[in-house]
């Protein structure tokens, strides 16, 4: 190992030769990786060292770390988007070149809440419909989604027959979405969608909260859109301004 020739930080270098060594091939998908004491021994680095590479190495989701279990490899994304383009998630599937499809979990009309009220203000309502799906890949489960939808923008009665919200709606109130509002959180176990997606109880999910608007700025659609941290990635476009 050549870690304490490079001038860099310590840990930086420990997560990169653990990054080459899985893009190598050492350590596959899903292999649990030597104990820390194994690791730190053959890098020639400390274990607090060590502990920092793996904690960043976590929030990067390349690996994770399984409490009184030990260290495991995370398999690649196999959906990646840019979050700065607004797609279904049913074009993110099928341009990865698998089958998407629907799992209807509910569908209901429901009075909003006040929050409902705040999110879709200044628009009035008097009820929204709310629909609960498990999106799929090749009849694998990869997203819980949670719809909320003004009820008099959404035919009920077919619902069931469509895979995209977005098409839906378009055709039956012709009310076309132009533009989401999103907001990111990375959330951990939760017994229901958890059993759903099949995750791992310390897996973490990303949790896409969306209001989309049309061209006129109104508020039509509101979304809680659960994705497995395993299968997907977003990422983002910045510029630097001067």
């Amino acid at each position: 190992m050549s870690i304490k020739t490079d001038s860099r930080h310590l840990y930086l270098q420990v997560i990169d030769e653990i990054k080459r060594d899985i893009e190598n091939g050492k350590y596959k998908e899903k292999e649990k990786l030597p104990s820390e004491f194994q690791l730190s021994k053959q890098l020639g680095v400390s274990r607090a060292t060590l502990r920092e590479a793996l904690r960043i190495l976590e929030e990067d989701n390349i690996v994770n770390r399984r409490h009184g279990v030990g260290t495991f490899v995370n398999p690649k994304p196999v959906f990646s988007s840019g979050i700065e383009q607004l797609t279904s998630v049913t074009h993110m599937i099928e341009q990865s070149g698998k089958s998407a499809g629907s799992q209807y979990l509910s569908t209901e009309i429901i009075d909003p809440t006040n929050e409902d009220k705040r999110k879709f203000g200044p628009k009035r309502m008097n009820r929204l419909a709310k629909i609960e799906r498990v999106r799929t890949a090749d009849d694998q489960p990869v997203v819980f989604c949670i719809d909320k939808i003004p009820e008099n923008y959404i035919p009920m009665d077919r619902v069931h027959k469509s895979d995209s919200i977005f098409r839906l709606m378009e055709e039956y109130a012709n009310k076309r979405v132009a533009y989401a509002v999103t907001y990111i959180e990375a959330i951990g176990y939760h017994d229901r969608i958890y059993d759903i997606l099949n995750c791992h109880p310390e897996q973490t999910l990303l949790l896409l909260k969306q209001m989309h608007y049309t061209e006129d700025d109104e508020p039509v659609l509101y979304s809680a859109n659960y994705f497995r941290s395993d299968m997907f990635s977003f990422h983002v476009l910045r510029k630097r301004l001067y």
